[in-house]
Order: C-alpha cells, then sequence, then structure tokens
C-alpha cells in the first residue's frame, strides 16, 4: 500500500520499520521537528525522524495541520491509500483524515477504551492493572475514541516498568498494524461504558508522596521508569528513586526504618533498591549507603 507514517518517539520507529519491512510504499513520515534535548541542549531530531532518514523516507514536520492549509494540501497530494499514525503529537483535522482512501489508522498503547489519552502506559500500571495491550483504531475527531480494527493483550506483573512495557507493545503494535493492513477487519464502535483517561506527565508527577501504601509507591516507581522519574527530598537534595519494592514494616511516613534503605510508608514499607545523587551515576542502595550512609530515623520528603 501506499502510506504515509506520522509519528515521533521510540514507540513508533518498529512499526515504521516493520512497514518498510513488508514492503509497503512509505512515501512520506511526519514527525515533530528537532527540539534541543540533554544537558547540552543540542537540537535533535526525534527517534522516528532518525529512523526515516535511514531508510531514505522524505520526512516533513509541520507546525500544525490544524492551521496550515499548505500541509494539509501537500498532504492529500499524496494520494495515499492509508496513513498510520503512532504517538505522533498532533491533532489531525477532518480533511487530513479523510484524505487517504482507508483513512487514518493509529496504534494506541492501551486496551480501548480504558486509557485514551497521552500516558496509557503509565496509567496502566499506576492503576494496578493486570493486562495492557495494543489497539489499531481508525482516528476520527475525537480523543482516541475511533472505531476498533485490531487488539492484542499483554499480562502485566510487579515487575513490569513502564520501558518493559513501551518495548512489549511497541513490538505488538508493529506486528498488529501489518495484520490491519493486510486484512482491514471490519471496524468495531469502542464500548460506550468503561472509557477512562491517561493525562499527560509531567515532572512533578514523579514526587513521591510517603502517605500512600508502599504496593501505590511501587507502582508509581515502575510507572515513571525511566521518565519523568520518582524522586523523594534528602534535605536539600533530590534522591531519585530507580527501583524498589513493598517490604514488611511500619512507621512514620517518609522515616527511614534501618540502615539498608527501607522506607516507611502510609501502610507498609518500600524497599529501596537503585538511588542516584546529582550529577552521580545510578547506584544499588548497598552502594549507595556505604558512599552517603543514612541513618535509620532519617526523614525524607
Amino acid at each position: 500500500m501506499r502510506l504515509a507514517f506520522m509519528g515521533s518517539p521510540e514507540f513508533a520507529v518498529p512499526a515504521l520499520e516493520a512497514l518498510v519491512g513488508a514492503g509497503h510504499d512509505v512515501v512520506a513520515v511526519y514527525c515533530q521537528p528537532p527540539r534541543p534535548a540533554g544537558r547540552g541542549q543540542a537540537t535533535l531530531p526525534c527517534a522516528v525522524q532518525t529512523a526515516a532518514e535511514r531508510l531514505g523516507i522524505e520526512v516533513r514536520h509541520p507546525v500544525s495541520l490544524k492551521r496550515d492549509a499548505a500541509a494539509r494540501a501537500a498532504f492529500a497530494a499524496l494520494d495515499l491509500d492509508a496513513a498510520v499514525v503512532a504517538a505522533y503529537g498532533l491533532i489531525l483535522p477532518r480533511d487530513v483524515l479523510a484524505a487517504p482512501r482507508l483513512g487514518c489508522l493509529n496504534i494506541h498503547a492501551s486496551l480501548l477504551p480504558r486509557w485514551r489519552g497521552a500516558a496509557p502506559i503509565q496509567a496502566a500500571i499506576l492503576a494496578g492493572d493486570e493486562v495492557s495491550g495494543v489497539t489499531i483504531m481508525q482516528v476520527d475527531e475525537g480523543l482516541d475514541t475511533g472505531p476498533m480494527l485490531l487488539a492484542d493483550r499483554v499480562a502485566l506483573d510487579r515487575h513490569t516498568t513502564a520501558s518493559s512495557l513501551h518495548d512489549a507493545l511497541a513490538a505488538m503494535g508493529a506486528q498488529l498494524i501489518l495484520q490491519a493492513l493486510d486484512v482491514m477487519p471490519t471496524p468495531v464502535p469502542q464500548p460506550a461504558e468503561g472509557a477512562t483517561y491517561a493525562p499527560k506527565l509531567s515532572r512533578d508527577d514523579g514526587r513521591i508522596d510517603w502517605s500512600r501504601s508502599a504496593v501505590e509507591l511501587d507502582r508509581r516507581v515502575r510507572a515513571l521508569n525511566p521518565w519523568p522519574g520518582t524522586f523523594t527530598q534528602l534535605g536539600e537534595i533530590v534522591l531519585k528513586i530507580h527501583a524498589a519494592h513493598p517490604a514488611e514494616g511500619s512507621g512514620v511516613p517518609g522515616t527511614l526504618l534501618d540502615d539498608h534503605g527501607l522506607v516507611a510508608c502510609g501502610e507498609g514499607a518500600l524497599q529501596l533498591d537503585r538511588l542516584q545523587r546529582p550529577g552521580r551515576g545510578v547506584l544499588p542502595t548497598a552502594e549507595f549507603l556505604r558512599g552517603s550512609p543514612l541513618p535509620p530515623g532519617t526523614w525524607l520528603g
């Protein structure tokens, strides 16, 4: 098929590579423009642009399709069979949705209608869901409300992180979009009940509230790994928590219960497994505490 691909982050790269590998004619890639990133704030292309250039595909990054008539006309002129969308980051107006013969198909990282919105991977872990998955849907003018073509699921467990789930769903989405384009299943409307929303995350979402239960905080550490990450205050120092797990213990929330990194929560305790000080590397807690001892009774807030 003659396709455009519309996506930006690493999640979308396996799908782009799969489409090209399967022999589809991807004539243009739409993605977010290069932006400053990292400590040096060097201007870098997004992951999809890097992949597209490696594959020799034309890259376009209009600032807005909704307000840019010329960009919409250029999209329509591609004479597409379909457009594949995966975490693109721009709203697609009605005339863009209608331009491809088969419409625009979205790879969404949840089992719709659960977790519509920007952060479905993190939301599933935060909520303690036992399953997640990928839905291939036709894009409409709503927020992830279009009819569904295919879905597949994966089990979550107490070790699942946003990073591991991201990689599993990215690979799953790449295979599902190939199936969808091959057979074009009859679209099925999303159920009227059960819709939930996963809003965009910010750095402040990573601040640990020790009054919550250890089970909730374990989910938060796993759900926000690697971004935005979780952190707590050690005096004036921001202490990043890269891994942890629930454990037995009780005390004033936020108080260290021993000299091995066990912290009291609103219910139970959280064993800190991997920590990082500003400007330093990530260390196992035992190694961290050898260099920066924290006695029982130390308060984290």
